[in-house]
């Protein structure tokens, strides 16, 4: 565990956490083309027990919303208040620069999440990711990471873990939400990263870009909860979680471009050839273009766009 003496501090960007402290640090990483000083708010809640070091982040892409929405409610309802074991550590925005301009990256384009472990001298995303890698990860045991879906896609509230890697799926299992999907880390993610050093983090998914989703929201604060009354870091009992787990996911895309209706969204188990979709010409002289699902399967995402290309990705079909 990360903290092993009861009266042994730790210190994040130099300031000092004792046992039963909660902190605000702000660690900088860049200014503004105007001059402001741009710093990552990182939330330490110490108790007086030793035990694991959770983190709780979201805003890694500046345009997910629900992520930081997720940590933003559980730090104000007083989730970690009460801990009796342990340390949490909540970053409610990581991506400062995404989310004052409403982007997903930061603004010379580049991804934070494919920026890991980083550079202090790098790109923008590079240092930010530089930042979480050398400053709060080595004090961390496990993590949630909360995700929306991108612009126009919807995600159906699911948690990505580590294919093969057992402490992964545990934590996945913990989080309970609806959908659990083993897939590999993305090479240069966060998740990726943790796991070379030993450190399961799983990527909480929920809703999408620039828009509010309360069940996703719930889903996630319900996760958090479940993880710490798993890992004892609070009381109670984790509620039983209704979770349906998944080895592999596909997209459907689209044949041909025009107006997209789904007939199906996410939520919903669907067999092989049901319609789950339509496209039609906005012209109207092409007859509309059925979409039928290629397999059975569970739909875990869908375009909420109402014009779309030929080759969008329309749904996120799980198996």
């Amino acid at each position: 565990m990360a903290i092993t003496e009861d009266n042994k501090p730790f210190l994040i960007h130099n300031i000092s956490i004792l046992p039963g402290q909660k902190e605000v640090i702000r660690i900088p990483v860049g200014q503004l083309p105007a001059g402001g000083q741009i710093s990552i708010r990182a939330h330490v809640f110490r108790s007086e027990c030793p035990g694991p070091v959770m983190l709780v982040m979201g805003g890694v892409h500046g345009d997910e919303i629900n992520g930081v929405e997720i940590v933003r409610r559980a730090i104000e309802r007083g989730f970690f208040n009460q801990l009796q074991l342990g340390c949490v550590i909540a970053i409610p925005i990581l991506n400062i620069y995404g989310f004052i301009n409403f982007s997903r990256d930061v603004p010379d384009g580049k991804d934070v999440n494919r920026s890991f472990p980083g550079n202090f001298k790098g790109s923008l995303a590079s240092r930010v990711a530089r930042t979480l890698t050398k400053k709060i990860l080595p004090f961390v045991d496990f993590g949630i990471d909360f995700h929306t879906g991108g612009r126009s896609l919807y995600n159906y509230p699911q948690v990505r873990f580590s294919a093969g890697h057992a402490p992964s799926e545990s934590l996945a299992k913990a989080v309970g939400a609806p959908c659990l999907i083993a897939s590999r880390p993305i090479p240069k993610s966060l998740r990726k990263v943790a796991l070379e050093n030993g450190k399961p983090i799983v990527v909480f998914e929920g809703g999408e870009s620039l828009r509010y989703d309360g069940f996703a929201i719930q889903k996630g604060l319900e996760g958090i909860k479940r993880v710490m009354q798993d890992k004892k870091m609070i009381l109670g009992t984790p509620a039983p979680a209704d979770s349906r787990i998944f080895a592999k996911s596909s997209w459907v895309r689209a044949d041909r471009a025009g107006l997209f209706e789904w007939t199906k969204c996410s939520g919903n188990q669907v067999q092989k050839g049901e319609p789950i979709g339509i496209i039609k010409d906005p012209q109207a002289q092409k007859p509309p273009s059925r979409i039928y699902a290629p397999h059975n399967g569970f739909i875990i995402g869908q375009n909420n766009a109402p014009v779309i290309s030929q080759g969008d990705a329309l749904f996120h079909l799980a198996n």
